[in-house]
């Protein structure tokens, strides 16, 4: 089982409905999932408590058999570092530096930066002829490959993109999304998308739907 939601309730300072609700359900290793749901349904909070960007008020979250509720900030830096990668909507990609720079980042902070498999995510990614640019030389399109692969060069177990092509036009965003697919499909890690596009998500092996911070829905077998 790479990841384990048992029960898990967040709610945030000042409000009196919880952001999530009792939320439960596994994931296994390889496995890709969908998160969809309206604005404000808990996408995004479920996916920051999974990568320990925050944690739960109740409940259980593991990942890879690491309950993420007693570890401190270090420890969930070092869950990131390692076994879970996080892709985001804003780039997030170090301006000062280059883009070769910028893919070793994530793989050198967890001591498992390979120069070959860094190079060949590049070429796969459509950026070795950029590696020596800055990412404001770079396309909207051509940053998020280059976080993409800033993600995948430690070769986390689990990767987590939170409406990752939102900032793309419509082409560019299919074709970041397949090869996110295909290059963590062929590490055999699990995937985990938040995303308001029906099109992304009917691409994925299984889909849950949130409301009102509640799975009110769960349909699997979808075409990958």
């Amino acid at each position: 089982m790479l990841l384990h939601v048992r029960d898990v309730t967040k709610t945030f300072p000042g409000t009196e409905a919880a952001v999530l609700q009792g939320v439960s359900f596994d994931m296994g290793a390889g496995e890709m999932l969908a998160l969809t749901g309206e604005s404000g349904s808990g996408k995004s909070t479920l996916l920051h408590l999974m990568g320990g960007l925050d944690t739960a008020d109740r409940g259980v979250v593991a990942v890879d058999g690491t309950d993420l509720t007693p570890l401190d900030d270090v420890g969930r830096a070092a869950l990131r570092r390692g076994t879970v990668g996080v892709i985001f909507q804003q780039f997030n990609l170090i301006p000062s530096l280059t883009v070769a720079g910028n893919i070793a980042f994530q793989a050198r902070l967890a001591g498992r930066h390979d120069p070959a498999r860094a190079k060949a995510l590049a070429v796969r990614l459509g950026l070795a002829e950029h590696l020596h640019k800055y990412p404001e030389q770079l396309s909207g399109g051509q940053q998020q490959r280059v976080a993409i692969a800033r993600t995948l060069a430690p070769q986390p177990k689990l990767v987590l993109a939170d409406e990752p092509t939102g900032n793309l036009d419509e082409a560019t965003a299919d074709v970041v999304f397949a090869v996110l697919c295909e290059l963590v499909a062929e590490t055999g890690a699990g995937l985990v998308l938040v995303t308001h596009s029906e099109r992304l998500a009917s691409r994925m092996g299984r889909r849950l739907h949130l409301r009102a911070g509640q799975i009110s829905g769960q349909i699997s077998g979808l075409l990958t």
